[in-house]
Order: structure tokens, then C-alpha cells, then sequence
């Protein structure tokens, strides 16, 4: 979700390189999804990426989403975030989206 105060904080337009799911209420993590599309879009090792808390906290990312899916009127909200060149969208009722980052905000890291 953009946030008000950075003018870099822009959703990811056009169609997704790769939408995935996971189903949370069958105890599956969103960071575990995460890892195991990214490692298959980059025909990697999940091994050989780089640890998925240098971009966000897994541990916080799959609490939210835990939280979400108890809460019955929270609605569906989505965290978006830069993993190796990628913009992922999580989507607490499980749906990942995940497209190619804008160069201009993948080259600085963030």
C-alpha cells in the first residue's frame, strides 16, 4: 500500500510476472510462498536468495496476515514491498502478486 509521504511509494502497474497463492488458513506462511515463487522465477536455489528479512520482517508479514484472517471484518489488506528486483504484493486472503520492480527503485535497494 502506497504510503502518503514518498512520492516512490507507487503500486505496481500493468499484468504480474507471476500470481501465486497460499492458503493461511491451512497454517501456510505468506514468507514461505514468497521465497519459493521468487527462487522459481529466478530458477534459483531458495538457498541462493537473499534473506527475506533485508526487505521485510517474515515473522511480522505472516502475524498480519494471522491477524487478518481472525479478525472476520478486518477485510482483505495487502503489504507491497521490493525482494530481489521484484515488487510483491501480499494480499491477506493469500493471493501474492508479484511484478518486476521499476528500476528506478530496485537499483537503490529499496
Amino acid at each position: 500500500m502506497p504510503s502518503r509521504d514518498d512520492a516512490t511509494d507507487t503500486p505496481a502497474t500493468g499484468e504480474p510476472r507471476c500470481v501465486t497463492t497460499f492458503d493461511p488458513d491451512a497454517g501456510e506462511q505468506a514468507s514461505d510462498a514468497i521465497i519459493t515463487a521468487v527462487a522459481t522465477l529466478l530458477e534459483t536455489s531458495q538457498l541462493e536468495l537473499t534473506p527475506l528479512y533485508e526487505a521485510v520482517e517474515p515473522d511480522a508479514l505472516d502475524s498480519l496476515v494471522a491477524h487478518a484472517r481472525r479478525v472476520d471484518d478486518a477485510g482483505t489488506h495487502q503489504l507491497q514491498f521490493i525482494y530481489e528486483g521484484f515488487d510483491i504484493g501480499v494480499r491477506t486472503d493469500g493471493q501474492i502478486r508479484i511484478h518486476d520492480a521499476p528500476a528506478a527503485r530496485s537499483s537503490n535497494g529499496t
